[in-house]
């Protein structure tokens, strides 16, 4: 399920707020990094990368061979890439960020489910329909923005146009991302039947649990978008 996982540092004062991230909103001079925000900025970067390469895959397997060889040409690629992600969950444990761990797991651990936990076990089924495509081009998309928008958080120097695509994109790509997840989980569930009648159970379950957590991030999203946007008014204001 996409999320909003925050890749910015935390903040030092013992009192400060770890559920609601100040974003920056305009650019300012670039501020000298200490090794944490340096580390951090490293790790946005790549991971801005890695998902671009994974968008070109999927966009090339596409044109070139078709959907039902997306998963075969860029399965175990994406899968790499997206566990790389479990370090977002040690960022928020250790303080790195001001993100709330159990937000953070249970964002990670929908994707983890994904791409171990039934494009790996049932590669014959969700894996080879349209949906699976269009998740990967969702969430490409969506973390090649979130990376990009971070990193340059990072550094104090954010675009607006970086600023506007973080808080308006998400409008086509959650819906898109979160119907294809579905739709590749419900494709599984044949195979997943066959394995385990107790595992089949468990991912209608987790089918369930998508709509209320659907809605709770793209509320959470809305009311970021309308802070944000408020404080880009002032700004032109000024």
């Amino acid at each position: 399920m996409d999320g909003n996982r925050s890749m910015k540092p935390g903040r030092t004062s013992p009192t400060a707020s770890t559920t609601s991230p100040t974003i920056p909103t305009h650019s300012s001079p670039r501020k000298k990094l200490s090794v944490k925000n340096f580390y951090l900025l490293e790790y946005n970067v790549i991971s801005a990368f890695f998902w671009g390469a994974v968008l070109l895959r999927v966009i090339l397997i596409l044109y070139l061979l078709g959907p039902e060889n997306v998963a075969e040409g860029n399965g175990d690629f994406t899968k790499w890439v997206q566990t790389g992600a479990l370090l977002e969950v040690v960022h928020s444990v250790v303080g790195f960020v001001r993100s709330p761990v159990m937000t953070t797991v249970i964002q990670v651990a929908s994707r983890i489910l994904l791409v171990w936990g039934v494009v790996y076990l049932f590669p014959e089924s969700g894996a080879t329909t349209i949906a699976y495509s269009t998740m990967l081009l969702s969430w490409s998309v969506t973390e090649i923005i979130r990376y990009a928008f971070y990193a340059y958080s990072i550094q104090g120097n954010t675009p607006q146009w970086l600023t506007w695509l973080r808080y308006n994109t998400f409008f086509v790509l959650y819906p898109t991302g979160v119907a294809s997840e579905l739709l590749v989980i419900y494709a599984s569930l044949g195979d997943a039947t066959k394995f385990s009648e107790h595992y089949a159970l468990l991912l209608k379950v987790i089918m369930v649990i998508y709509v209320p957590g659907f809605y709770t991030m793209f509320s959470h999203m809305l009311k970021q978008r309308r802070r944000v946007l408020k404080n880009l008014g002032k700004r032109r204001e000024e």
